[in-house]
């Protein structure tokens, strides 16, 4: 029953954000600022699916600049906890088929995200360099997922290079956001789904690296990122314990 109340819930909830937000949007459409409004409105169903997020953004994030922000892709979840860590004037990259989701994909459009066809790879490496001119000439920062598809519960998987190109060919810092494990913790028919963490990691500098290192940073990049996931998961784990729970 829990169940059916939470999903029409999230469906009401949905139509309501998608069309006053197409209505909103249509003064100005496809603006970056818009991506990071109705990501956090998204974030806020994190209450109505019973999980308590703890978001570690560093109060320096704001002046990061441009910059490509890479985090783990886990599944559907994501929208509501990853999504409350997106920054001002940021634009994610997504694949073409999003924009048919009801109701969400005209929304995913109309905000200004980057879309890109994954089943042609000579498009795709054309969008790289597409969004490296973007992040320059607009002074936007793009969100990528680097695993490239939803992990469900087989952990980091390895990384696509196209955001490290990307952030290289741009001359942009790479910041990893990681969120602990969410797959299998989360039941709709549990009325308390505990806590998850959402922690910004430092900036990396590419500067140093050449069009030749792309896959050794992408590869640094995904062991900072397994071995802070690794830290939040215990974390998250000890306060989700019966122990805590009764202090």
């Amino acid at each position: 029953m829990l169940a059916i109340i939470r999903g029409i819930i999230v469906v009401l909830y949905t139509i309501l954000v998608v069309t006053f937000g197409m209505i909103y949007c249509m003064f100005s459409p496809r603006n970056p600022k818009h991506v990071m409004t109705y990501g956090h409105l998204f974030g806020k169903l994190s209450h109505v699916f019973g999980i308590k997020m703890i978001e570690r953004i560093p109060e320096e994030a704001k002046k990061y600049g441009p910059s490509i922000y890479v985090g783990n892709h886990q599944n559907n979840y994501d929208m509501v906890t990853m999504s409350n860590a997106v920054q001002p004037n940021t634009v994610t990259v997504g694949k073409k088929s999003l924009v048919f989701i009801p109701f969400f994909g005209l929304l995913y459009w109309i905000t200004g995200n980057i879309l890109i066809d994954r089943g042609n790879r000579s498009k795709a490496h054309g969008t790289i360099s597409q969004v490296a001119d973007q992040i320059k000439s607009k002074k936007i920062s793009v969100w990528m997922f680097p695993e490239g598809t939803r992990s469900r519960g087989r952990g980091l998987l390895p990384f696509k290079t196209g955001a490290f190109h990307a952030a290289i060919q741009a001359g942009v810092p790479i910041v990893p956001v990681c969120v602990s494990t969410t797959q299998g913790k989360i039941k709709l028919n549990r009325w308390n789904n505990g806590y998850v963490i959402v922690e910004m990691l430092p900036p990396i500098d590419v500067s140093k690296y050449g069009k030749d290192q792309v896959r050794q940073l992408a590869e640094e990049c995904r062991q900072i990122m397994l071995a802070k996931i690794a830290e939040l998961d215990k974390e998250v784990e000890a306060m989700n314990s019966p122990a805590s729970s009764k202090k």
